[in-house]
């Protein structure tokens, strides 16, 4: 319990001296510290109370109570956005911050428009702030968004919400010690409150069009260091764990490995390390290079559909497993790139091992809505090539249970029902086989195996790739246009410069949260309008650059003054539209005809 509190107190310090703490900086000095030199002494403690409550119960209930009202899931955080702009507007016009006041008239309470002023606004904050995911965000997030909320969740929680609101009380209080100790902050209180004002608006302005993320992205994270260290060897997930009786995983793996036989036929009685820390260590790069024992294999649970079986019918581990077979479950999503880099050598593996007692399960795990529809997916496999069975897992129930968190994700199993390796992402897939062998020979002494498959690694190794981009409202951190990209119809403009790993839009578009979907060019437009259609435009450092797209249309694609038209048809997928020998710099245009949506691109 002690640990619990501990992981829960430091990790909420942390990020509350991150970098995402930034933006809400200013609100908190002015707002929450210099306002509070007036008579309602109080304040700052009122907003630094009401963000970290708010951001702590919309933390760990939102997922849960929105998935329960017919609601839309961005709904708080407009909400926040929406009281935010109220209550600026009302630090800036007297009479309108009368008007707000008025409900509250009645109450016989002293100062009650003040205080209660200064908790909503900390109320709001906490809707709209979201800071770094460390490792206890994480897995008060987890635990919120699978409804496993407890007693220990909520103490995990409490107290990582007392570590956050310290800095931020600190800063606060700062704010109000220089105003009393200034007599100009006293003489200047009226433009103090509008300068606040001010100040409030233009950070729901800048959360609505995430010009925040812009802002964090540009700053080195300086506590990743920190957060590390929080989470090993015991991090919140563990000792979360631990505190309900699940186990944790002991120790960090040092002197409990198997070697030898052993570790090649699997293990009997405690296993070595939980499947959470092995998917742990995969995904910090830290995991070992042979065999491991993560404990038994999840079941395959709530699965929607199967594909590549006989007439659809259900696999089960436990029917693989008394077959003696040894399993590969390779979480997937069919637009993901980098899955589909994967797969080439996953559909090998299958295809050069089957016989020999290797199943492989394609457990695919959507990323966007497209994909959730079965015919989709299931054209999607076929365009891949995918001959192994296909398992369509959209409400996440085998992801959560296998407590994955990346496409790709691969999970090894022995033949007697055990997790032996975790692979995260792409790359070592020499490693991933030799470890398939090694099982396969375990599982079936004497046999003889295929050689060893061919398969080229096209991994990315390049450091200053472009990272994904994704071209939806929700999720288009870098675009870089002037006219704001926000879910509805527009025409864009391209800027006069693009930066270094960004992309605007010219023409008429259709935005949703997920997609852009070019329309057709209506009279008149914003300035820099192109009249040749519905047109993006990406700065970029790779040497491939893939399109993930869909309808019925054409793309033409401009890069190094050569132009290449693509016909397009069906459900989205991706195009290749750059392929190169070498990683550089340089701009490509993309002209989409109507009625073609475009998801992200990607690199390679």
């Amino acid at each position: 319990m002690l640990t619990l509190v501990l992981i829960g107190f430091v990790g909420g310090l942390i990020t509350g001296i991150s970098p995402c703490i930034l933006p809400v900086l200013p609100v908190v000095f002015l707002s929450g510290g210099v306002q509070g030199a007036r008579a309602d002494r109080r304040r700052p403690y009122l907003v630094v109370l009401g963000l970290t409550l708010s951001f702590a119960a919309f933390t760990l209930l939102g997922t849960v109570l929105l998935s329960a009202l017919p609601l839309p899931q961005d709904i708080i955080r407009w909400a926040g956005l929406t009281v935010l702009v109220l209550l600026g507007a009302g630090m800036l016009f007297p009479r309108l911050e009368a008007l707000l006041e008025r409900p509250f008239s009645r109450i016989p309470q002293r100062r009650v428009a003040a205080d209660r002023g200064a908790f909503v606004l900390g109320l709001a904050l906490g809707a709209v702030y979201v800071p770094c995911a460390g490792p206890v965000l994480a897995a008060i997030t987890v635990a919120g968004a699978t409804g496993r909320i407890g007693g220990h969740t909520l103490l995990l929680t409490l107290a990582f919400a007392v570590g956050t609101a310290l800095p931020l009380l600190a800063f606060a209080l700062a704010g109000r010690g220089l105003a009393e100790r200034l007599g100009w902050f006293r003489s200047h209180r009226r433009r103090i409150s509008a300068v606040a004002g001010v100040v409030v608006i233009a950070l729901a302005v800048a959360l609505t069009f995430n010009v925040t993320d812009a802002v964090q992205r540009a700053i080195p994270d300086y506590t990743t260091a920190l957060n590390r260290a929080l989470d090993a060897p015991q991090g919140a997930s563990k000792a979360l764990a631990g505190a309900r009786g699940q186990g944790g995983g002991q120790g960090g793996g040092q002197g409990s490995g198997k070697s030898g036989q052993d570790a090649a036929s699997g293990a009997a009685g405690t296993p070595s390390f939980s499947l959470a820390d092995c998917v742990q260590a995969a995904s910090s790069g830290e995991g070992p290079a042979g065999l491991q024992d993560c404990g038994a294999a999840p079941a395959l649970t709530g699965i929607q559909q199967w594909l590549n079986t006989p007439g659809g019918t259900p696999l089960t581990l436990a029917s693989l497993r008394s077959q003696g077979k040894v399993v590969l479950v390779d979480f997937w999503a069919y637009s993901c790139i980098n899955c589909q880099r994967a797969i080439t050598h996953v559909d090998a593996w299958y295809a050069a091992y089957r016989a020999a007692g290797l199943e492989v399960i394609g457990v695919h795990t959507p990323e966007y809505a497209f994909e959730h529809v079965p015919g989709n997916v299931a054209a999607g496999a076929k365009r891949l090539g995918i001959r192994y069975p296909v398992a369509l897992d959209n409400d996440y129930a085998t992801w959560n249970s296998f407590g994955n968190q990346s496409w790709p994700a691969d999970y090894l199993i022995d033949s007697t029902g055990v997790v032996r390796h975790v692979g995260i992402g792409e790359g070592d897939y020499a490693g991933t086989e030799s470890l398939i062998r090694q099982l396969l020979a375990a599982a079936r002494p004497g046999a003889t195996l295929p050689a060893a498959t061919e398969v080229p690694d096209t991994t990315p190794t390049s450091a200053v790739q472009t990272p994904e981009t994704y071209l939806g409202a929700a999720r288009a951190g870098n675009y870089a246009g002037k006219t704001p990209l926000k879910p509805g119809t527009a025409t864009f403009g391209y800027p006069f410069s693009l930066p270094g790993d960004a992309f605007a839009l010219t023409g008429t578009w259709a935005v949703t949260d997920e997609s852009l979907t070019a329309k057709a060019s209506g009279a008149g437009g914003a300035a820099g309008a192109s009249s040749a259609g519905a047109g993006i435009a990406l700065s970029f450092d790779a040497d491939d650059v893939y399109l993930d797209v869909g309808g019925t249309g054409t793309i033409t694609a401009t890069v190094d003054g050569k132009t290449t038209s693509y016909p397009v048809s069906g459900a989205p997928d991706i195009y290749t539209l750059v392929h190169r020998k070498a990683v550089g710099q340089d701009r490509l245009q993309v002209t989409l005809s109507p009625g073609l949506s475009a998801y992200s691109f990607t690199f390679g």
